[in-house]
């Protein structure tokens, strides 16, 4: 690593004693370049160093000389988990409960608040570069005349190649931009290839006795179901065995590993998904999602095998520190809300410089129609899939539920930290596991910590809320973090951790997406979970610890109206 000018310091020095800091920095070395990297719509249990059979030998080989945590946790959707990890709040004070739609008040207005500091915003103040490639998903997605307040570069980043919006054809995505305007895809463009070739361009060309800060969010393995065949032959026959055989397989691996406790319960096949079995319906198809969704994931492996080679180029692996998450768990959707299909007659192809604008296009650039789930096949850009209920099942080993919901099976993310320059065998122990409970809002304070800055109580004119996440170095080093609680609330799914415990609460009919706090406090639909025993949720300790639970429900209250969830919007 080279050796940064001796003004960095004494600038970030200065901004340390200036600014309010909730947490005061115990780097003494040249602050690290910080290396962001997030997966879209991936399980828990997907990649190899947390119990898959997915080819994943780079992220491997950085959990393996770094640090994993087996309690790290999202907020179970895209969009709220970027709002979070960019501003270390929870997504309600972040201004994105919920998706991009503006619902009526500040929780839930689906754009980035402007009283909360991005950590891009945030390291600049440092003296650090800012890039970002890939997925953005925190503002409304506007195609004629867009307002650009919230796009990356009006939030921190110097430098941005990628989407504005969410989902889109992993060959012709909607939203594309660099930088400040929208951009028509190169010929041969494959987002995970070109987001990584981005990520590379901008460590290489990085210059100055200064350090950057690189947010990588790629958009697989979301759906559609896309990959060149290349990639995904090599997963040809691989899940011939079916989903219950692989569930069986990786929770075996899990416990070998060691990221299950004994005791813990693998928990039964879902009810919604059906035995596998030589009929299965469509039974070729359902396999070519499968290894579809393993290519997507091994490709992005693949990206970040190159972003981690630029490093090693430049000198800069050792003290750069590289974080890697996924934004919730696996998604159990399936496409069928896709309607109104444009007859082929119809259909006329783009020219090169004509932008995509449909999360789900009409056809391909070159003109062949878009053909839905089973009307289509996995893999090229005319087939547009979702792997569906059957393999997030397998996906989300060993944990109840999905994306959207806040069981363990939407909120848990695997959390690769890698960083040899302050994580090594003389100090932490690399390749070993972090069992701290730890969550989105965290990054933020992590960041601010090594990156040698403090968090600031006003920016650009604004009041900054106070971050509400904790810096995770002490947990690097093998201590305790000391909090009260972590919280969540998706689409009406709530839940609270404190210590060993967790009350988590699915939204139904009876139970209202609009509370007041008389049922709010209802005790018939909260769930008492003891997460060191039985972290799988099988089994409801309710009503064995009835004031445990009106406490810990008077808790998520509290913290509902303080972040502006209660009373929450229709």
């Amino acid at each position: 690593m080279k050796k940064r000018m001796g003004i960095l310091v004494i600038f970030s020095a200065m901004l340390y004693q200036s600014c309010e800091s909730s947490t005061p920095s115990k780097i003494q070395d040249s602050p690290p370049n910080i290396v962001l990297i997030m997966g879209d719509d991936m399980g828990y249990s997907d990649i190899g160093c947390y119990g898959g059979e997915i080819k994943t030998p780079r992220l491997d080989e950085l959990a393996a000389n770094g640090l994993r945590f087996t309690q790290f946790y999202n907020t179970a959707r895209c969009c709220p988990t970027r709002a979070s990890l960019l501003t270390g709040l929870y997504p309600q004070q972040a201004g994105v409960g919920h998706m991009v739609d503006d619902r009526g008040t500040p929780a839930f207005k689906g754009d980035l608040s402007y009283n909360a500091v991005t950590i891009a915003e945030a390291l600049k103040a440092a003296g650090y570069s800012t890039y970002m490639s890939g997925k953005w998903h925190v503002t409304p997605y506007v195609i004629e005349n867009p307002d650009k307040h919230n796009w990356p570069r009006q939030r921190g980043f110097e430098k941005f190649f990628g989407m504005i919006s969410g989902a889109g054809s992993l060959y012709d995505p909607r939203s594309l931009t660099e930088d400040n305007e929208y951009v028509a895809p190169r010929d041969g463009f494959y987002c995970t290839t070109d987001f990584t070739n981005y990520a590379v361009k901008r460590i290489e060309e990085h210059r100055g006795d200064h350090p950057f800060f690189l947010y990588l969010s790629y958009t697989a393995a979301h759906w559609p179901m896309h990959a060149p065949a290349k990639a995904i032959s090599q997963y040809k026959g691989k899940y011939d065995k079916g989903w219950d055989e692989v569930r069986r397989e990786r929770f075996e691996r899990m416990k070998k590993m060691g990221l299950t406790k004994t005791g813990w319960e693998l928990t039964p096949r879902d009810p919604f998904v059906q035995p596998w079995s030589a009929d299965v319906p469509d039974r070729e198809w359902e396999l070519a999602n499968m290894e579809t969704y393993a290519a997507m994931t091994t490709l992005m492996d693949e990206g970040i095998g190159k972003v981690v080679d630029a490093l090693k180029a430049r000198g800069e692996l050792e003290n750069t520190l590289i974080i890697y998450l996924q934004d919730n768990g696996a998604c159990a959707e399936e496409l069928d809300w896709v309607k109104d299909r444009p007859d082929e007659k119809d259909i006329v192809p783009l020219t090169p410089d004509e932008l995509q604008t449909e999360m789900v296009p009409l056809a391909t650039r070159d003109g062949k129609p878009i053909k839905i789930m089973k009307e289509g096949w996995p893999g090229p850009p005319e087939g547009y899939t979702a792997y569906g209920r059957n393999w997030a099942n397998a996906s989300n080993t060993p944990f109840r539920e999905y994306k959207h919901w806040v069981h363990e099976g939407g909120i848990s993310s695997p959390l690769i930290v890698h960083w040899p320059a302050k994580i090594n065998s003389g100090t932490s122990g690399i390749g070993g596991f972090r069992t701290e409970p730890a969550h989105l809002v965290d990054i933020m304070a992590t960041c601010v910590e090594v990156g040698g800055n403090s968090y600031p109580k006003t920016y650009n004119g604004n009041e900054i809320q106070p971050m509400e996440g904790k810096s995770l170095v002490p947990v690097f080093e093998g201590k305790r973090l000391e909090r009260e609680a972590i919280y969540w609330e998706h689409e009406g799914n709530r839940a609270i951790r404190m210590g060993k415990w967790k009350l988590v609460s699915k939204a139904d009919k009876k139970h209202s997406f609009l509370w007041d706090e008389v049922n709010e406090l209802a005790l018939d639909n909260w769930e008492l979970f003891d997460m060191e025993k039985d972290r799988t949720e099988m089994h409801d300790l309710a009503a064995a610890h009835p004031q445990l639970v009106r406490k810990m429900a008077e808790m998520w209250l509290q913290w509902g109206k303080r972040t502006g969830i209660v009373p929450r919007p229709q």
